[in-house]
């Protein structure tokens, strides 16, 4: 068998406009990209790691170079997920093997994973936090966009008059809204109120991660959705009774393997199953497309945010997602 080699690159990905969600701002951000390579088959990850735990560039590279002499002596996934932790890391460097078992077995993915026949996914398109007359006028940018997805910062009269303006600009489209920690319970039912009153369809993470005890037997007539209360297959478990539905990002969890574990842990516990994304090119977004094949919620638009998304680029069209086998796996 060829030796394996490792290579590991960061690009710095640029956002097309500043993108604000409660307590951050992003303008622009790494992406890291691990290749493996074994003799003619190349194999390729990206990460971007979790904002909100200290993750850098420089952090996931220190950690995948950690792990080189044994990534590069041939291990495998199932190794992998007892080599390295959770996160960015294991993200880029299991969806590497994902791709170079496809390629060195003539296989796709789709077919390692045993998964349905692939298929374009309606995802949502998102609007970060701004004057509700600025979203109002960016959801009309989206042209035959089926699934919206507001931004807000748990500032509830703002809050809700920015759902109100896109309800208003898009009478008959899906909305979900991502709180991402913004809000206490004691807010919460009068957000959810606005909600309802708006015709939304998902509450993301209101709460703080650590205050999922708050929400324990809490009943929402609009599903509620854990982001950065669930970040790996042990979160999983904890999640029934406070949330309905469990959103799987691969930076979070650590690739596709283990989203596929949290996916399936799920479905047996009840859970509706969400794939999000920590932004990032059509590379990062593919695998997620094979994970969003047995979803109920996807949110995958995370290349229309960036300004140098390289090609072979994920296909945005009729509200969907698309991402051939020329992007990955």
């Amino acid at each position: 068998m060829p030796r394996r080699k490792l290579h590991i690159a960061v690009e710095q990905l640029r956002f097309v406009a500043p993108f604000r969600i409660s307590g951050y701002v992003f303008e622009k951000q790494d992406a890291v990209i691990v290749t493996l390579e074994e003799g003619a088959h190349r194999g390729r990850g990206e990460a971007a790691g979790v904002y909100y735990l200290g993750d850098t560039s420089q952090s996931l590279v220190a950690t995948i170079e950690g792990c080189r002499a044994e990534i590069e002596s041939g291990i495998d996934r199932a190794g992998l997920q007892e080599l390295m932790p959770a996160g960015g890391a294991r993200n880029a460097v299991d969806c590497a093997l994902w791709d170079l078992d496809a390629k060195r077995g003539g296989r796709s993915v789709l077919a390692l994973a045993c998964m349905p026949p692939v298929r374009p996914l309606v995802t949502t398109f998102t609007l970060g936090a701004e004057a509700p007359e600025t979203m109002a006028a960016g959801a009309r940018r989206f042209v035959g966009a089926r699934s919206l997805k507001l931004k807000l910062t748990g500032e509830l009269d703002l809050d809700l008059a920015r759902v109100d303006a896109v309800r208003a600009a898009c009478p008959d489209a899906w909305l979900g809204v991502d709180a991402n920690r913004g809000y206490a319970i004691g807010d919460v039912d009068a957000l959810v109120r606005g909600l309802v009153a708006a015709r939304v369809s998902l509450l993301e993470q209101p709460l703080q991660r650590g205050s999922e005890a708050d929400l324990e037997g809490y009943v929402s007539p609009i599903p509620i959705a854990a982001d950065e209360s669930a970040l790996t297959l042990a979160d999983t478990a904890g999640l029934v009774g406070r949330f309905d539905v469990v959103n799987i990002k691969l930076d979070k969890c650590g690739g596709l393997t283990e989203g596929l574990a949290i996916a399936r842990e799920a479905r047996r516990l009840g859970l509706g199953v969400m794939v999000g994304n920590m932004c990032g090119t059509s590379l990062s977004m593919a695998p997620a497309f094979v994970l969003g094949q047995i979803c109920d919620y996807v949110d995958l638009d995370g290349p229309l945010l960036i300004a140098n998304d390289p090609e072979p680029r994920a296909r945005y069209a009729d509200g969907t997602i698309w991402c051939g086998p020329e992007i990955w796996g």
